[in-house]
């Protein structure tokens, strides 16, 4: 089975639709890039079904590995093959890191992947900033006084 995915606008899909849906065979799923908006993934529903205890055992045997001592120590190997950019943390920020995706994927709905990719964007943009010695200076040092209020998003300055 190919993993297979097709890219194409929305507005191309919904126009003739036959030709797209006829490649949802296997394991193959459909990608619609929106003007303007977040784009949608179709799948089929057997495909999603087969996905969904994957996706929640996977997580559980995660959360209940990091539970343990030697499961700890292995994530901690792992870690740096699986997040190439952790090698930017501080040995104790992997450490926190561990401890916090532990938590993460140890909960009551593990379908719901949103907290966890959440916090692995997080920890991702923490590595990115230790990475860069400029921008951790900036950002961990001192600003001269105030710079005054902040602008509401969108508003005019």
């Amino acid at each position: 089975m190919s993993a297979a995915v097709v890219e194409t606008e929305l507005a191309k899909f919904l126009a003739d639709p036959e030709p797209l849906l006829a490649v949802l065979h296997g394991a193959q799923k459909i990608k619609l890039r929106c003007t303007g908006g977040e784009g949608l993934i179709l799948n089929t529903a057997l495909r999603a079904d087969q996905d969904a205890p994957v996706l929640i055992a996977t997580r559980r045997m995660a959360a209940a590995m990091l539970r343990t001592s030697a499961g700890r120590a292995l994530f901690l190997d792992v870690l740096p093959t699986v997040f190439p950019w952790a090698r930017f943390l501080s040995a104790s920020d992997v450490r926190d890191f561990a401890v916090e995706l532990a938590h993460a994927l140890d909960t009551d709905d593990p379908a719901d992947t949103s907290i966890v990719a959440q916090l692995i964007a997080e920890w991702q943009h923490t590595a990115e900033v230790q990475a860069d010695p400029e921008l951790y200076a900036v950002l961990t040092t001192d600003s001269p006084g105030d710079f005054g209020p902040v602008p509401e998003p969108g508003s005019a300055e």
